[in-house]
């Protein structure tokens, strides 16, 4: 036993405190959120420069971003996860509120044609991240409330759905598909996981191929995405643009890189290539060896998030940590997928390393739930 579990396990680690039991769940964030920063920084220079005059302008926001997000993942991992089960139906009702005000013309804050972001102060809050971890305490709380009768229609299966729909509709009013598409995604993993019934899942999933296909064919902007997708070097000038150069950003990285600040790709090239495209900056500026590195760490974090789900001391432990690491699992791999024209474009954020304080800040709230369920794990 390491010194950070026998802490974690001694009287005096269970009155308060964070327990680190697993060391390697807080250390990979640490480093993904490290990399993040200077990536950040490397990737957003001379968009803030021309927009705001200030290099930093960005990184300087991101600090701040990771000041909140490391305040409420020591809050979360310090106490006993159990009390998150206070917060199952309060959260839900708290997101969608938020969601609905988004909409609302001048309360609302639109940018790049869709109404995201509330605006607080000096920070900008995106509802539909917190919709995650409302979804996540609400699946967990239902599916060990209700473990015995997850084979039933209309105990087990219909309400997750029905709440993950509630949520799922405001998204998709503002619009935001790739964000509409994890929360089902999240919702149905879990009750795969909890025991559901195949032939419900299969239901499911009949009734929504029509509703997905009338949003990615008769929706003519996604259309285009998808086209882009399919079919880039036909438009490179147009749908095909954003992936293109994606491309030449993770070819010109070749194996070790072009060094630190070394990126062509992100001087007005890749809109926005501190956000949904910062991994293709990373590809280009530290080559192979650093997409290995990212990913590796993050399938570090997928295992250790795994492994503290198997050894809850109860079923709410399991789901939350389960939940927990999809959430962050699931992003990275779209993400990723995303800038390598493996998928369509989602625009949804590398965890941890792209620009984007509510994102960041349910990163490290996942975090916080790792690391509180993994010091609360059952006896040996």
């Amino acid at each position: 036993m390491s010194v950070m579990q026998a802490t974690a396990d001694s009287p005096a680690g269970r009155q308060g405190g964070i327990r680190v039991s697993d060391p390697w769940i807080l250390l990979c964030a640490l480093a993904l959120t490290g990399i993040g920063l200077v990536m950040v920084f490397s990737a957003s220079s001379a968009l803030a420069s021309k927009r705001y005059l200030d290099s930093a302008y960005f990184f300087k926001h991101q600090l701040m971003h990771l000041a909140v997000g490391l305040t409420v993942m020591a809050v979360i991992a310090a106490g006993d996860y159990a009390r998150l089960r206070k917060l199952a139906y309060p959260a839900l009702v708290v997101v969608l509120l938020a969601l609905v005000l988004v909409l609302i013309p001048g309360i609302g804050h639109r940018a790049g044609g869709a109404a995201r972001w509330l605006r607080l102060g000096v920070f900008s809050v995106q509802p539909a991240e917190f919709a995650k971890l409302a979804l996540l305490f609400y699946l967990a709380y239902a599916l060990s409330e209700h473990a015995d009768q997850i084979k039933s229609l209309s105990r087990g299966f219909l309400p997750p759905m029905v709440i993950a729909s509630i949520l799922v509709l405001p998204i998709l009013l503002e619009p935001d598909l790739g964000m509409s598409v994890t929360l089902f995604i999240l919702t149905i993993a879990m009750l795969f996981v909890a025991g559901t019934r195949l032939i419900y899942l299969a239901a499911m999933a009949a009734a929504a191929a029509p509703v997905m296909y009338f949003l990615l064919f008769k929706v003519s902007w996604r259309l285009e995405r998808l086209l882009g997708f399919m079919q880039p070097w036909e438009d490179p000038l147009g749908r095909g643009y954003q992936i293109i150069h994606s491309f030449l950003a993770l070819a010109c990285g070749g194996m070790w890189g072009a060094g630190l600040g070394g990126s062509m790709q992100k001087l007005f090239y890749l809109p926005e290539p501190h956000t949904d495209f910062v991994f293709a900056v990373l590809g280009e500026e530290l080559g192979l060896w650093g997409v290995a590195l990212v990913l590796g760490l993050f399938m570090v974090l997928i295992w250790r998030g795994v492994r503290a789900s198997l050894e809850a001391r109860d079923l709410f432990g399991t789901y939350l940590a389960l939940g927990a690491t999809l959430i962050i699992g699931l992003q990275a791999f779209v993400n990723a997928a995303v800038v390598m024209g493996l998928l369509p474009t989602k625009g949804l954020t590398l965890p941890f390393i792209s620009y984007g304080g509510s994102s960041l800040m349910v990163n490290f709230a996942c975090v916080g739930i790792l690391l509180s369920v993994a010091g609360h794990r059952r006896a040996a």
